[in-house]
């Protein structure tokens, strides 16, 4: 089984890659639009992989972060999943959006990937309302969540609400995610 794969990137299209290894191989690798972002064309790389064989198809599906990866890996197990929309979903949500969505049981977060309707959206968070952030990862953008989350609901804003702004807010650290939040909850 591939988990992985180091190569220069000689063809790069939205939602695949073409790397060549130094074997003289050239793999065909789907990507998300998050790891499209990260990619560029003759640069050399190393993707984590996740290999989809079937009996009519013979897949690699790669990611620049390891923490993509455990959500492709994550929503490809679930019943009805897989991996178009496991790969929609990646590139709809970041891994921390990801799990902040499933934190806050939002619906919206998950009807925004095409491909998938309310009642996809909802079996998804049924089905993975064990899920733990700590499972993805202990980044601190996990934390920056975290603490503006904490930091509103201290202000007297409701969890709910604010976790469904704090989504849409595209801060990098607490203080900036809470200006933002604010600003959107005052409207």
């Amino acid at each position: 089984m591939v988990v992985g794969i180091q190569g220069k990137i000689i063809k790069k299209e939205p939602t695949f890659v073409h790397v060549s290894t130094m074997g003289g191989l050239v793999y065909k690798v789907n990507i998300s639009l998050y790891s499209s972002t990260k990619v560029h064309q003759n640069d050399e790389m190393f993707l984590h992989v996740t290999q989809v064989i079937r009996e009519d198809m013979h897949s690699m599906y790669g990611f620049v972060d390891l923490e993509e990866k455990k959500v492709f890996d994550t929503v490809i197990k679930l019943n009805g999943i897989g991996p178009s929309t496991a790969l929609a979903i990646c590139s709809t949500l970041t891994p921390t959006e990801f799990a902040n969505a499933l934190f806050s049981n939002s619906l919206e977060a998950f009807t925004r990937v095409p491909g998938i309707g309310p009642k996809s959206a909802k079996r998804i968070l049924v089905e993975l309302s064990d899920f733990s952030l700590d499972s993805l990862s202990e980044n601190s953008s996990n934390n920056t969540f975290n603490e503006a989350l904490a930091a509103l609901e201290s202000l007297g804003f409701k969890k709910e609400s604010v976790s469904k702004i704090l989504l849409t807010c595209t801060g990098e650290d607490t203080s900036s995610l809470i200006k933002e939040a604010l600003k959107k909850l005052a409207k």
